[in-house]
């Protein structure tokens, strides 16, 4: 009650005085609630993303949570602000992954100079500042120039942007969105398994009603209720594991087990509301990836003598003998599922050129369904993408010096990383996957050619790749939701910077004081992802893997490589069991982190898949979303509070029980 007393006192007064903005359905109110939400998230996605590797865009619940408290205004927002606040929150939600705090810069911290040819990169606070400036900005403007391509003449599904977009015309009970999806995308259930958010939503076209929708009852009461008793609980269960960290760390299966091979359990209700979030087929396929890795590999590995460190060692443990298995599995996934996604792009290219010439001549028009004053300018476009690169290359240069990249090579790394980030939004647009994982190893590869054997080089190039793609994907994803519901581009446009300018210094801030709190990579933040960016640099220079990886790599390579073509075949013929065949990333995800964050997001798959079965009453029931939503904020809030108790001294009440020698990451060794 005191947080929406002080928020309807802060923000209420201004909801009435800045309507009319030169730009439409840009607020101020909505960008702050905005803001708050994502600062929520940006938290919540650098902890869990040093812990897996997972990092959710969290569209939906931002819109879901937007629209909630726009409820407490004297003047709700509209749908076209609650746009502009996801737009807003996600793009201050995601700069973790998209500044590559979650898996560059701790890869850099990784390099070893004896082995690498050069010391560890730590960043300090400024440097890091530095950094994210010189990468947040030039995807966002990668996105309008190519809006009315991929939206409005191919009209690409963009699953996550038209779920929102359903989601928020149920909210304000108005008629369903006018989707136009192609037949063939037959979205059913898709996943997005990339680093990041996985949504639902129905492929079928839905035609325009003249009625309002009229979805489940949705009452903000009710739903602030279900939102705050979710929160409360998984921040209990999260600050009661900081003082008994075998609450976190439950050895299931014996002491043994948990000590020796990493076999334990985390009753996180935040990986549960991000099994519920992911859903059921996503999360099989990640404990199939799990118990292949943990349960057959790493045992294989270890009595063979392949891996004879202790199980958990990144460097001569079978963790890090199955991780060449995993990055092999994502390439493998990532080429196949790009290679009809650049298939088309020619295709479409073509097409549209012969159709551009018909139309001239049939007097048809394909033009812009927005008005001028509603569209980023070109010129906005040209003069924006060119100083972010200028400076971009300027502060790359400072912060990690001529030895560390060239200039001329940063700037073929933003020409590359701007045309992959074209074929980032496509495949988003196809499959809803975003594979930034994926253009990422493309760019290292192009780089190992361009400054062969600098490490460093070649993970910087692969961070801003990284960071084009991501950021372009997410503002895609919400213009496809602006297109939808009416939202103004430039009003989107602006959110987007707006947000990526806020998180530069609430990401950087957040990664300073855990690095300073706690070794990252390390037990309570492996950082996985980390390990890949810096394996695959070293791969590239010089082709050493660990002994018989090798075949291993190559035999599940093929496998998933031949899956992922069976199951983009699957997706675009429509086919009921294509959701069924198990994602490539999903499953290599199951390599890289240990069991107990797995088997907590199988929990929360099947209470997904039992809920919309079962107890669901009817396609547009958020009730479970609002619950899992609640889990994930709760226990990434709640993180801050531990991080400030470790800060100031405060440890653990007691061991007891732990039985793990350190693994848990309370416990000292």
């Amino acid at each position: 009650m005191v947080f929406r007393r002080w928020l309807r006192d802060c923000i209420g007064f201004m909801s009435a005085r800045h309507r009319d903005l030169t730009v439409s359905d840009f607020s101020l109110p909505a960008i702050i609630i905005g803001l708050l939400i994502g600062c929520l998230l940006c938290f919540t996605n650098l902890y869990f993303g040093l812990q897996t590797g997972f990092i959710s865009m969290m569209s939906l619940q931002s819109a879901l949570i937007g629209y909630l408290v726009s409820r407490m205004l004297p003047t709700p927002l509209s749908p076209q602000e609650i746009i502009l606040v996801q737009a807003t929150a996600t793009a201050t939600g995601t700069m973790p992954l998209a500044a590559g705090f979650v898996g560059i810069l701790p890869a850099l911290g990784l390099i070893n100079e004896e082995r690498d040819g050069s010391p560890p990169i730590h960043l300090s606070w400024v440097a890091g500042i530095g950094w994210s400036c010189a990468v947040a900005f030039f995807g966002v403007f990668l996105s309008p120039p190519i809006r009315k391509q991929v939206i409005i003449e191919e009209e690409l599904a963009f699953p996550s942007g038209t779920a929102t977009a359903q989601l928020i015309s149920v909210l304000h009970n108005l008629p369903p969105p006018e989707t136009n999806l192609r037949r063939r995308k037959g979205y059913q259930s898709i996943e997005d398994e990339e680093d990041g958010e996985v949504a639902r939503e129905s492929g079928e076209t839905t035609p325009r009603e003249t009625t309002p929708l009229q979805g489940p009852e949705i009452t903000p009461t009710a739903s602030w209720h279900e939102l705050l008793w979710s929160f409360v609980a998984s921040g209990l269960l999260t600050l009661s594991a900081y003082f008994f960290p075998v609450i976190f760390a439950i050895p299931i299966f014996g002491n043994y087990l948990a000590r020796e091979w990493a076999w334990s359990f985390t009753p996180s209700l935040s990986y549960v509301g991000q099994g519920i979030i992911m859903g059921f087929p996503t999360t099989l396929s990640m404990n199939m990836g799990m118990l292949v890795g943990w349960g057959i590999l790493s045992p294989m590995a270890k009595f063979s003598g392949w891996a004879p460190g202790p199980v958990g060692d990144m460097t001569s443990g079978s963790r890090g003998w199955i991780l060449w298995v995993s990055l092999a599995i994502m390439c493998a996934d990532s080429l196949v599922s790009l290679l009809p996604v650049v298939w088309e792009f020619l295709v479409d290219t073509t097409l549209r050129l012969k159709r551009g010439s018909s139309a001239q001549l049939e007097g048809k028009d394909y033009g812009e369904t927005e008005t001028p004053d509603r569209l980023v300018p070109g010129r906005w476009i040209i003069i924006g993408w060119s100083v972010s690169v200028v400076v971009g290359i300027f502060l790359v240069w400072v912060v990690f010096g001529h030895e560390g990249i060239k200039p001329v090579a940063t700037f073929a790394g933003y020409i590359l990383g701007g045309l992959l980030s074209v074929l980032a939004v496509r495949a988003l647009g196809e499959t809803d996957i975003n594979p930034v994982s994926g253009l990422g190893k493309i760019s290292q590869l192009f780089f190992a050619w361009i400054q062969p054997g600098n490490i460093v080089a070649n993970i910087i190039a692969g961070g801003v790749a990284e960071a084009g793609a991501q950021q372009a994907g997410d503002l895609m994803q919400d213009l496809k939701t602006g297109h939808l519901c009416g939202a103004s581009p430039r009003a989107l446009f602006y959110g987007q910077l707006i947000g990526s300018t806020v998180s530069i210094f609430v990401t950087t801030t957040a990664y300073s004081l855990y690095t300073r709190v706690y070794p990252i990579p390390g037990p309570s933040f492996p950082a996985p992802t980390a390990y890949v960016w810096l394996s695959f640099a070293r791969l590239l220079r010089d082709g050493q893997l660990p002994e018989n990886s090798s075949a291993f790599m190559i035999v599940f390579a093929a496998v998933f490589a031949l899956i992922a073509a069976v199951k983009v075949y699957a997706v675009k013929k429509a086919v009921w069991w294509g959701v069924w065949i198990p994602s490539g990333v999903a499953f290599a995800i199951g390599f890289l982190n240990t069991p107990s964050f797995s088997i907590a997001r199988l929990i929360g798959g099947i209470l997904e898949y039992v809920f919309r079965t079962r107890y669901a009453r009817s396609g547009g029931d958020i009730r479970l979303i609002v619950v899992a939503s609640g889990f994930v904020l709760g226990e990434g809030v709640i993180s801050v509070v531990s991080l400030i108790l470790k800060t100031f001294g405060v440890g653990v009440a007691s061991c007891w029980g732990c039985g793990q020698s350190g693994l848990c990451g309370g416990c000292p060794s």
